[in-house]
Formats: C-alpha cells, structure tokens, sequence
C-alpha cells in the first residue's frame, strides 16, 4: 500500500521537481523570439507596420520641434533638458522592479532612493554649475562667496548626505523584508552608476560648446531612424536574437546613412558661433569667440576627372568634419549595442518598454538607450583628440579662479608680481 502512494507521489504532476520543470518551460516558452526568430517577426512582415510608423512619426516630429527649441535657447537649457530627462530615467527605474505590497510595509523608503538621486545630483553638478556662477559674478558678490564656499567643501557635504541615506536604509530595515530591502538599494546604485554617468559627461561637454552635444545626438537619431526605415522596406535577414526586428539590411544601411550625415553635418553645424563656442558662465546671452582653427574652412582643389561631371572646381572642408566621421563610425557600430543591451535587459524582467511616456516609442530610457553610450564616448573623444594637449594661460586662469578664493588670489598675484620683479632685475 505505501508502495503504490510512493509511486503515485512520485509521478504527481504536482511533485515539487515536475513544477519547477514546467515553470522553467513556461518561461523559455514565453518569448520564443529570443530563442528562434521566424520571418512574422521582422519589421517588413509586420501587419500593423504602417498605424505604428505613423504614431511613431508623429512622436518623433513633437520630439523634434522641443529639442530645437531648447537648442535655440541655449547650454542652460539644454542642461536642464539634461536634468529632466534624468529625473524621468531614473523614475521609471525605480518603478521596473517595484513592488506595491512591500512598499506598502514600508514607508517613506520611496524618499530613501530619491535622497541617493538628488545626492549625486549634487555631487556630479555641483561643481560645474560652482565654477560658472564664478564666472557670472564679480568677487565682491555674496554668491561668488557662496560658490566659492561651496566648491570647498562639496565633497564632505555630498558625503555626509549619503551616510545619512547609508543610515537611513539600516535603520528601516524590516525583518523578513531583507532581501527585497537590500536588492532594491543595490538597484538605487546601479541606476544611479548608468544614469549620472551618461549625464555627467554630457552635461560637462555642453558648456564646452552645443556642436559636440548636438551632433552625437543627432547622429543616433538619424541612424535610429534610418535603421528604421531600411528595415521596414527591405529588412530580411535578422541581426540579433535579442532584437528580432532589427535586420542587417537595416543596420548596414543605417551605418552609411549615418557616416554621410556625420561629415555633412558637421559642416552645416560648424558655420554657427552660437553653437561651436563654449560657455562659461550660466547667462543666455550671445556668443562670440574665435572659432578655432577646426572650424575654420580649408579649400581642397578637386581632381580634374571629378570637374567635368561637377559644377564646382574646389570645396570648402572644415577639419571638424574629420573627427565627425569618426563619431558617425561609433555611433553606427557601437552604440546600438547600447540598444541591444536595453533590449535584453528587458526580456531578463519580461517587460515590453521601460515606460509608457513617448507613443510609439516606450519611456524616456528607451529613447536614450543609445545615447548614454555615445554622450560618454563624445566626451572622451572631444578631451583626447579636439581640445590643444598644451594648457593656455585662458585654462589655467580658469583652474586657478575656480579653486583659489578671492583672498587666494590677491595673495597669488602678490607672489607673481615679486617673482616677475625679481626676474626683470637679473636681466
């Protein structure tokens, strides 16, 4: 008798190993497009291509028309665009691993995470904003005191704001809440890692001017939108498994699109003072500076066999346009996988977009996927292989007003001043 209960137990379908088959089953079943792409999956096959390309259009044209805008009126916008669409980020990764039954037995740790957000919010662009009321204010003024002040003592200020966050959290730890409690502070850090490292840069390269802003930008947009379209009429051949409807058709079309784009572009947007000189202060009034010698334009006599079909005998190149093609050529090759890596890290939480913000294109995270890669490579290339490797006395007048308080100073002239006395007396 126990003998047939035995069997009868072990071929249960409700046997605890027979579950957790069927579970691991269920969720490799649950998007077989991961595992195996069939052709209803491209983007040419889809039936209802056409009503989602035309709300994504209409999404894109809004899009469009803001960012113009906000480009119009100036770098102080343009980082608070920057910080905006942060603060949207960050919200809706927040929300991806929520949940609402144990928030509910724990309060206010909602306020923990955003204290860890607006803490390095702080930390990241406390100095950069310090070191431009600087420049937009007379030392005999309270908020260059302030700034001054600050600057100082902003590392100490950040950090004790986190310990008191550090402290926060042990404090409301709950038992039996451990777990959930300690992965959702982990996943605080991660995002606050991926999301201030992206903007830091980007904001730290707008105030070095619009054009290495806005052309990255643009350059992801374009091979968004041309990888799009190319997959839509001639997408066959898929690329990546985590994506089933990005097609190479789509990738290699958009790469050329985008290299092309890269170099005009730069020419088009390196005629404009308003975009091609750096800010110094936190003003919106205009620019005017000396443009550099890589937006200066250089004639280049064309070949004599190109002449005959060509109604023009030289063009005018500016040497920007050659560090353009080398951000076109990143922005075509690497930073999709920035696309695919979001793409995966969805399936992993089983969700279709990050958020629901932009019809026809998810949240604010789907949409700067891609460019948290290229705004860190922009800025990386913009320091290593555009600005002068020597220091001009402009740079470091800059390091020294932005580091040294008004009596620093008074004292440092007073030392230069006998320095270069004494060296005029030995002549």
């Amino acid at each position: 008798m126990s003998v047939r209960y035995m069997e009868k137990d072990v071929q249960s379908p409700r046997s605890p190993s027979t579950a957790r088959a069927r579970h691991r089953k269920k969720s490799t079943e649950a998007f077989p497009d991961v595992t195996k792409i069939s052709e209803n999956d491209l983007l040419v096959n889809d039936q209802n291509k056409y009503r989602s390309m035309w709300i994504r259009t209409y999404s894109s044209v809004w899009m469009l028309l803001v960012f113009i805008l906000v480009v119009y009126l100036g770098h102080l916008y343009l980082w608070a665009m920057i910080v905006v669409i942060q603060i949207l980020m960050t919200s809706e990764l927040f929300n991806l691993l929520r949940r609402a039954h144990e928030d509910k037995r724990l309060p206010g740790f909602r306020l923990l995470n955003w204290h860890f957000f607006f803490t390095a919010m702080l930390f990241v662009y406390g100095r950069i904003l310090g070191q431009q009321i600087m420049h937009a204010v007379t030392p005999e003024k309270i908020f260059y005191k302030l700034a001054t002040s600050f600057m100082k003592y902003q590392m100490v200020i950040c950090y004790f704001l986190y310990i008191t966050g550090f402290v926060w959290f042990i404090l409301t730890l709950k038992k039996r809440m451990y777990k959930y409690q300690f992965s959702q502070y982990a996943w605080t850090h991660m995002i606050l890692i991926s999301v201030f490292t992206q903007s830091s840069f980007t904001a730290a390269i707008i105030f070095e001017g619009i054009f290495w802003f806005l052309l990255p930008a643009s350059l992801i947009a374009i091979n968004d939108v041309a990888a799009y379209f190319f997959g839509f009429f001639f997408g066959k051949t898929p690329l990546i498994k985590l994506s089933p409807k990005k097609t190479w058709e789509g990738f290699i079309g958009a790469s050329v699109t985008t290299v092309i784009s890269a170099f005009l572009l730069a020419n088009v947007l390196g005629r404009y003072q308003w975009l091609t000189c750096p800010r110094r202060d936190l003003s919106t009034s205009w620019l005017e500076c000396d443009p550099g010698p890589i937006f200066m334009p250089e004639i280049f006599e064309l070949p004599t066999k190109m002449t005959k079909w060509l109604p023009w005998k030289e063009v005018a190149i500016l040497p920007v346009q050659w560090h353009a093609l080398c951000l076109g050529l990143f922005a075509s090759v690497i930073a999709p996988f920035g696309g695919f890596f979001a793409s995966g890290f969805k399936r992993a939480f089983k969700i279709k977009d990050f958020g629901g913000s932009i019809p026809g294109h998810g949240g604010f995270t789907d949409r700067m996927d891609c460019q948290m890669v290229m705004a860190v490579f922009a800025y990386i290339y913009h320091q290593s292989f555009v600005i002068p490797q020597y220091y001009p006395v402009e740079v470091l007048l800059e390091q020294i007003l932005g580091s040294l308080t008004f009596e620093e100073q008074e004292l440092l002239l007073a030392k230069l001043k006998e320095v270069i006395d004494g060296r005029q007396l030995q002549h």
